[in-house]
């Protein structure tokens, strides 16, 4: 059954920092690339939170779908360190639900911003994707 998502309402995700999560890890050969959390891995954390509110609302057949991503990456965080990606419901905008989020490590705020995702026939979305190979 629907569930309804409520203005506040907030969903929280917690990972640890492997190598395999650093901005060193997506480096090509030749490029010098820190290893600290990067920043593809603080925004997947943070949309993941937002998905993770947006479960309840989906019918059968139904994905949420990033769309738009406002996000700023503010402090490093080094390998082992334990990260926090909250999303909070703000509002609904036409298609777009819109999610403040919040990344954290055990010093505090790593990043911050706004993510809008949108709910989507999972089969029409696929088929989409396969036009455009």
């Amino acid at each position: 059954m629907k569930q309804d998502l409520q203005i506040g309402q907030s969903h929280t995700l917690t990972s640890t920092v492997d190598a395999a999560r650093t901005a060193e890890a997506l480096a090509a050969q030749g490029e010098a690339l820190p290893e600290v959390f990067a920043t593809p891995f603080m925004i997947a954390d943070l949309e993941r939170a937002c998905a993770a509110l947006l479960g309840p609302l989906l019918s059968d057949g139904e994905v949420s779908v990033g769309a738009r991503i406002e996000v700023s990456h503010t402090a490093p965080t080094p390998i082992g360190g334990q990260i926090s990606a909250t999303a909070t419901f703000t509002e609904q905008v036409g298609a777009l639900y819109w999610f403040d989020v919040v990344a954290a490590d055990a010093a505090g705020q790593i990043g911050k911003g706004r993510i809008a995702r949108a709910i989507v026939d999972r089969a029409r979305l696929m088929t989409t994707a396969a036009g455009r190979a």
